[in-house]
């Protein structure tokens, strides 16, 4: 598919091509658009999902406040999910406080043959959640009993906590039940179903009984009334008596659960005048622990599934620790009780009939996962080993059954707690990336993008993570995915070195003339020695100036620093006298040394004639003339150096001069290079730098 872009950032119009099922490797100098490339298709798609419009804060400066020129991408119609690795990526999905990667155990575990496994042991176990579902009352049971339990707060070695919710309803007496004396007249609005929402009320209106002797709804004389109107604000607090309210409601709702001593003791209690004994507290305390202890029955029968049978030797003997012995329950031995823990045992009495194939089924789901953990951690850890990095990763699992992926240093056995602050940069951006990839090949979008993932590492974690993305069986291979990279090494391992080990990339280099984008394509053939390429151009360059450049480049790659390349250097330095330079000294060629010097270069250039290029280099009007006439901006460099060599003064000339000596100086760096001549290595920008400084010569 092609992707057009318009509009975005520094990209006016162009175009990117992207096959499906393959690699796409786009490599470009800084500043072509590669990140802007990147949002673009993020807002796209995403626009496209939400119905929304963020690609236009991608719309360039020089368009902002007009109508028009809107920011546009086209070709993704098809595109209907996306994974982009960035910042955004790492800071929200790795590297989290209690695991290495967001979702470690959906991303590692949970595959289809484990969703299958679930499904086989959910579908023997079936039983218990048709009873649940079909006895309602359970669950409203389990919820009574939360909230009760609740209510006393947190545990304590002796009695009900003084904060908790029992405490400020009940320990200075149930004063709903038990008007106090002298307020007999509010006892109807005390017994009220909204009897907190009264007393708030009151408390709410204290404050403006001082204004006047009348009352501030009704302003009649209530003088002789403010002592006792007061008073119900000191006897009541809303907060307590709506906790009593709901407090109450749940014991009865509970009573007919509770054996018919319990039951008739706390009434007792709901009811007391002057607030609850020690002896009270104590009876209620084990009340609780016996609720506690039955819900927590309720629940694990409820949950019964892989992740509570797992552990369990021998599923029979699983399955019988969770029958429910009401003898032991002396509290809650009522008939009702009764009824629901027989649906409960039954179920599991019709359940332990299957138990053989259950157990069968639990030890196939303990295998695949036991696999599962092994070959992630062994593939993570290969990667991080062949890395050179002095870490590892374990899949652990927490308390709920799941697996949270995990970071170890060699040096220690415990886990690495803030992993984000003891990475270097470069330990997190590798972490990230392998961890992304994972979290693909799970989510498997319709297209990957990775913008400039690998440029800041060295050579063997290059490889190593080129070969972790790219090559393994749970790799990114034969996924669609956008690589964006100013990094020619994955080209030269996938496409020129290795090959046979990677599925071949389609690979590209993209160019930005002045806002429009092209791209062309990097076949093998393109990849070349250094050496190669300027043997090559010397034989097909134009211009004998341009075919010096790449003669001087290739005496300068072999060490070759004879006559050959003292008549280039001269050639390049304007010099109608020659001199011979080494490190040492400086002195007068011999009509020898220039004669074997140009026989030397006559050996690549057949018509080489030294006067005569002296006397080309030495013409401004020629030599500018060939810079516009070449049409590559690495030649143009080059003719720009000769052509300002003499002039020290001319304005900017020192600016330019260090983007061509520092920045864009093309040497050696690599092996393997793609031809300067065939390819624009050296940005715009700076050739229209050196277009300025000539236009003012």
């Amino acid at each position: 598919m092609d992707v057009g872009i318009k509009n975005c950032n520094n990209i006016d119009e162009g175009a990117v091509s992207i096959v499906e099922g393959r690699l796409n490797i786009k490599y470009a100098i800084n500043g072509t658009g590669k990140s802007t490339i990147s949002k673009a298709i993020l807002c796209s798609i995403n626009d496209q999902k939400n119905n929304s419009s963020t690609i236009s804060e991608l719309k360039p400066f020089k368009y902002l406040g007009e109508s028009g020129n809107e920011p546009k991408v086209e070709g993704l119609e098809a595109i209907n999910s996306l994974m982009v690795f960035d910042d955004s990526y790492i800071n929200d999905f790795v590297f989290l406080p209690d695991e290495l990667l967001k979702g470690s155990f959906d991303i590692f575990i949970r595959d289809d043959e484990y969703e299958a496994g679930i499904t086989e042991i959910n579908e023997l176990v079936k039983g218990l959640e048709t009873m649940f579902s079909e006895n309602q009352d359970i669950d409203e049971l389990i919820q009574d009993f939360n909230e009760l339990s609740d209510g006393f707060g947190r545990p304590t070695k002796k009695g009900i906590h003084a904060s908790s919710k029992i405490s400020k309803a009940f320990k200075g007496g149930n004063k709903v039940e038990n008007v106090p004396e002298g307020l007999e007249e509010y006892a109807s609005f005390i017994k009220h179903d909204s009897n907190y929402k009264w007393v708030k009320w009151q408390i709410d209106g204290k404050p403006y009984l001082d204004i006047s002797e009348s009352c501030p709804y009704c302003t009649s004389d209530i003088k002789s009334k403010k002592e006792k109107i007061t008073r119900v604000s000191e006897e009541y607090d809303h907060k307590s008596i709506e906790s009593l309210n709901k407090l109450v409601s749940v014991f009865d709702r509970l009573s007919s659960y509770f054996s018919e001593n319990t039951r008739t003791l706390i009434n007792g209690f709901i009811k007391n005048v002057d607030g609850y004994t020690d002896e009270q507290e104590t009876f209620l305390k084990e009340v609780r622990e016996q609720i506690d202890n039955l819900r927590d029955k309720f629940l694990s029968v409820k949950n019964l599934g892989f992740s509570s049978l797992k552990d369990v030797d021998k599923v029979i003997e699983g399955l019988n620790s969770h029958t429910i012995d009401l003898q032991l329950y002396v509290h809650l031995n009522s008939e009702n009780t009764k009824n629901k823990c027989e649906l409960v045992n039954n179920s599991l009495s019709s359940l332990l009939e299957k138990a053989g194939e259950l157990q069968g089924r639990i030890n196939r789901q303990k295998i695949l996962v036991e696999r599962l953990v092994k070959e992630n951690s062994e593939e993570i850890n290969g990667f991080l080993t062949n890395a050179g990095y002095r870490y590892h990763v374990e899949l652990v699992e927490n308390d709920k059954g799941q697996h949270q992926l995990k970071l170890i240093h060699n040096d220690i056995t415990s886990e690495v707690g803030n992993a984000k602050s003891h990475l270097s940069y470069g330990e997190k951006n590798a972490f990230s990336l392998v961890l992304f990839m994972y979290d693909a090949m799970k989510k498997s979008p319709d297209l990957i993008v990775l913008d400039a993932p690998i440029s800041s590492f060295d050579k063997n974690k290059k490889y190593a993570i080129v070969d972790a993305l790219f090559r393994k069986s749970k790799s990114l291979r034969n996924k669609t995915v956008l690589l964006l990279t100013h990094d020619f090494e994955p080209i030269v391992d996938m496409v020129y070195h290795h090959s046979d080990r990677f599925e071949r990339p389609s690979a590209s280099f993209l160019e930005n003339v002045n806002g429009i984008l092209s791209e062309k394509t990097i076949e093998r053939s393109d990849i070349k020695t250094f050496i190669e390429i300027n043997e090559s151009n010397i034989n097909d360059g134009e211009s004998p100036i341009n075919k010096l450049v790449y003669l001087r480049r290739l005496y300068e790659v072999t060490n070759n620093k004879g006559c050959g390349y003292q008549v280039v250097s001269n050639v390049f330095h304007k010099r109608s006298t020659p001199t011979f330079q080494d490190e040492n000294s400086s002195r007068e060629m011999s009509d020898v040394e220039l004669q074997q010097g140009c026989e030397e270069i006559r050996g690549h250039i057949e018509d080489f004639d030294y006067g005569e290029l002296i006397s080309l280099v030495n013409n401004d009007t020629d030599i500018m003339s060939l810079y516009h006439s070449s049409g590559n901006n690495y030649e143009k460099l080059h003719i720009y150096r000769v052509i300002f060599d003499d002039k020290e003064d001319v304005k900017n000339a020192d600016v330019v001069q260090k983007f061509i000596n520092e920045a864009f100086h093309i040497e050696n760096d690599y092996i393997y290079q793609l031809n300067p001549r065939s390819y624009q290595l050296v940005p715009q920008y700076v050739i229209d730098e050196c277009d300025k400084v000539i236009g003012q010569g």
